[in-house]
């Protein structure tokens, strides 16, 4: 097993950034331990938002896309670092998470996520005094990432908020 830390820090980076790995992955670091970094899964994706990423581990690039949930990620894994047991299991629990950089914050008007938003988690809620600012229902968020790429100032990320 790979020592990511240890690793970054031979490389000037004392910590790996945080990835979000493919719907349906295992706990990191037996997905790690699991991975034998086949690349199948990017292959398998048919939206191909999955990238190689630290460690050539792969990881879910957003601003590549979004993701269906189509399971074939996990339908193409054989090491079974990726493992849908049944229909209901969620692929993750990633929910979008709007930074400072966010325009309407900034007084500028835009609303780009939310019109990308099929779930509608992302309103503008009136507000006296200004510019609707976004607001994110955590219950509808998907974690699905359509919001990502379109964002004209990257102010929307991700956080696991299982």
């Amino acid at each position: 097993m790979v020592d990511a830390s240890r690793r970054g820090f031979f490389r000037g980076r004392p910590r790996p950034k945080a990835e979000i790995r493919p719907p349906w992955a295992i706990a990191e670091a037996l997905f790690v331990a699991t991975c034998t970094r086949c690349n199948d899964c990017l292959k398998g994706c048919p939206e191909q938002i999955i990238v190689v990423g630290d460690g050539g581990y792969p990881r879910v690039d957003f601003k590549r896309g979004e993701c269906t949930f189509c399971g074939d990620c996990a339908g193409v894994c054989q090491p079974l670092a990726l493992t849908r047991n049944d229909e209901q299991q969620p692929a993750w629990f990633h929910k979008a998470v709007i930074g400072s950089a966010c325009l309407p914050q900034r007084g500028v008007e835009c609303r780009v996520c939310e019109d990308f938003c099929d779930a509608r988690a992302i309103r503008f809620p009136p507000r006296l005094g200004g510019s609707p600012l976004p607001t994110i229902d955590p219950e509808k968020c998907t974690g699905c990432g359509a919001c990502v790429a379109p964002c004209p100032v990257e102010a929307i990320s991700f956080g696991d908020l299982s």
